[in-house]
């Protein structure tokens, strides 16, 4: 019976976090903190980043913030214009998809209804759904601010789709999986290596909804 699967973006159909990490990787290393510990700067970053909100804007922000909070020398203009630009050549990366995501979602367009879920900015989603090259596959495109329960059931209710039918698809415990299987979709897991920690949970039991997890997106093949 042909469902409706709903799709995580980033780090699910394509690369996004590596840029992230490879961008704080170097802003503490500028920062080149004498007492506080890689790690504990990067607990301070968490910690903006939770009050700044997701994307590439906000998380230059969350960058110039922080090393205002932490800088050891006076704030020079030139030093701010560095860790400006560690956030800012994030979104000059080229869009990466996945292995297999262009293959996959040709095989699955077909046999079930794809909707494309995801949250942040919304110009700088639309921007990454336009640059993809798949917005084609999805008979729907929504960006959301935040993806809780309040979120899924609003979803349900706007595309009118039976819960027991639908299927959220993506590598984030935290946004894609748990409250998906709390609003009693059914949630496909596939992790990866590099999912924001902001977005780290203990998957939770399944309840009403059934739990699948794969290692890659390709997997969906054999299952849907």
């Amino acid at each position: 019976m042909p469902s409706h699967l709903l799709m995580d973006a980033d780090d699910t159909l394509w690369e996004n976090n590596i840029y992230f990490e490879q961008a704080i990787h170097a802003f503490i290393t500028f920062l080149n903190h004498s007492q506080l510990s890689p790690e504990e700067v990067r607990a301070v970053l968490d910690d903006v980043e939770r009050l700044m909100g997701y994307g590439a804007a906000n998380f230059t922000r969350s960058l110039i913030e922080t090393y205002r909070r932490l800088a050891e020398r006076d704030l020079l203009d030139e030093d701010i214009q560095q860790v400006r630009q560690l956030g800012e050549q994030i979104s000059s990366h080229p869009l990466q998809l996945l292995d297999g995501v262009k293959e996959t979602l040709d095989y699955l367009v077909s046999r079930h209804d794809l909707v494309l879920l995801t949250k942040g900015d919304l110009a700088e989603q639309k921007l990454k759904v336009e640059r993809s090259g798949i917005e084609q596959y999805f008979k729907q495109v929504v960006i959301v601010s935040e993806k809780d329960v309040t979120t899924y059931h609003q979803v349900i209710e706007n595309l009118q789709i039976d819960p027991k039918q639908t299927w959220m698809i993506g590598n984030s415990p935290r946004s894609d999986i748990n409250p998906a299987l709390a609003a009693r979709l059914n949630a496909v897991y596939i992790p990866h290596p590099h999912t924001w920690r902001l977005e780290h949970e203990e998957v939770q039991d399944a309840g009403e909804g059934q739990l699948l997890t794969l290692s890659r997106f390709t997997e969906l093949r054999i299952h849907f």
